[in-house]
């Protein structure tokens, strides 16, 4: 795997200009002191936190056990307020500072897990598997590091409890739920967290988080502009007309439609200018038939995922027209749905210089570095979108950034990306994770 590594930050090691003398003279690094060395305190508790959630993942929009766990470690942090059965199994808590502050910094971690039968080895690995989630029944793993982000938060909101005093203004603890998406017929996600009026109370004035990953253990990885995708879901069906298939004149055949669909989608690429990335992908097929039956109807399952919101439209609409074309050429019909739409991560240079400081005086300018844009999509941008902020990459593997390219470290565990059933995470690197979330929010709160 190759990925693109435009510029490093800091590479020589050395604070920016002026850094080291603004925090010697700063009147809140007493408070900064004390978030290092309560996370420091808290970490053994975060590797069990994330240890147990590792063990008990559940999917979108089925995070019954997960939702309790986190209710139960929030009350346990003496917050002010805990909320559950937020657009399903969304959680959020709430801690309001000792000081007057008009700033809500809101941290937010994602808790479903992955239709995966896992294969990291670790001897907490999940052997769960959900006999009654739709198309199932499924393995179930979290390996997309969900349970990371978790038990990250979970971690910081025992972490600025205990400097609560010297907090000027709240912070919420968003624990989301179905970020990998919901069953099909079900709604969930960021979004549903929003329109649920979930954060008209307060309103936070920031959104903060990090995706862990195989970026090499504690950097940082950051992009200004799009840094993940839009993304939508597609359902194409076609209808044609049931036949045995001894005698396909006598009825219409969807299976040559739905071919020439899943052909031409390669011809997307072409109507948008080059320098757009996109990709179509159809993951999943549908049929009624049998081998000698040619059957009603075809459907495709499918997502568009590509860095700009205009694209998407005009990708939507260049695919419509082409299934629905192709269907009348050979006298069938075809019924084209794009479902649960998320709009692209974009992280603004405003918010992010904002936070570099931050990042910079907790684990160094040297291991903040600029990476490539991702196809993958987070519904973390409604947040952003909605209320500011910043979403960032965090490298928890044995890996090496060498030239452009990112490298299994020698004698490491290698490279396992999101998504595969290898998936794993150096524990180690989480406490800098939980550090981070901390001090933004903290830093957030004092302007």
């Amino acid at each position: 795997m190759a990925t693109r590594f435009p510029r490093a930050v800091g590479v020589t090691g050395q604070p920016r200009q002026g850094t080291t003398d603004v925090l010697r003279d700063d009147p809140a690094g007493g408070v900064r002191d004390e978030i290092d060395r309560l996370a420091e305190q808290l970490q053994p508790q975060l590797v069990e936190w994330r240890r147990h959630l590792h063990a008990h993942p559940e999917l979108s929009n089925r995070e019954v056990n997960t939702e309790a766990f986190i209710a139960e470690k929030l009350r346990e942090a003496g917050l002010d307020e805990v909320r559950t059965g937020i657009a399903g199994h969304g959680v959020i808590g709430i801690l309001k500072g000792g000081l007057e502050g008009d700033r809500v910094a809101a941290l937010r971690a994602d808790i479903d897990a992955l239709p995966v039968a896992e294969s990291s080895g670790v001897d907490f690995a999940s052997t769960v598997v959900d006999e009654t989630y739709p198309g199932g029944p499924f393995p179930v793993a979290h390996a997309c590091g969900h349970d990371c982000h978790t038990a990250t938060v979970l971690a910081a909101a025992h972490v600025l409890a205990g400097v609560r005093d010297e907090l000027p203004g709240t912070v919420m603890f968003v624990f989301q739920p179905a970020e990998e998406g919901p069953p099909v017929d079900e709604t969930g996600g960021a979004q549903a967290m929003v329109d649920a009026g979930a954060f008209e109370d307060p309103r936070p004035t920031m959104a903060f988080g990090m995706h862990v990953g195989p970026l090499p253990n504690g950097i940082v990885g950051y992009r200004i502009g799009a840094q993940y995708a839009a993304s939508c879901l597609i359902r194409i069906r076609v209808d044609g007309k049931q036949v045995h298939g001894s005698a396909p004149w006598f009825g219409i055949d969807p299976l040559p439609v739905a071919a020439a669909i899943i052909s031409d989608a390669g011809q997307l690429y072409r109507q948008v200018p080059a320098t757009s990335p996109l990709t179509v992908s159809f993951g999943h097929i549908e049929d009624v038939g049998r081998f000698n039956i040619i059957g009603d109807y075809v459907t495709l399952w499918g997502t568009i995922r590509c860095l700009d919101a205009s694209v998407m439209a005009t990708v939507q609409a260049n695919l419509r027209r082409m299934a629905e074309h192709h269907a009348q050429a050979y006298g069938a019909t075809a019924t084209v749905e794009f479902r649960q739409d998320v709009p692209p991560v974009v992280n603004t240079a405003e918010w992010f210089e904002a936070i570099r400081p931050t990042i910079e005086r907790v684990v160094g300018a040297e291991r903040l570095v600029e990476v490539p844009p991702a196809l993958g999509y987070d519904d973390m941008s409604v947040f952003v979108q909605t209320f500011g902020g910043a979403y960032l990459n965090y490298g928890t593997q044995d890996t090496e950034i060498v030239g452009d390219t990112l490298k299994p470290l020698e004698g490491g565990r290698g490279m396992a990306m999101n998504h595969n059933p290898a998936f794993y995470v150096d524990e180690d690197a989480l406490l800098d994770s939980l550090r981070i979330h901390a001090q933004v929010a903290f830093d957030h709160l004092v302007g």
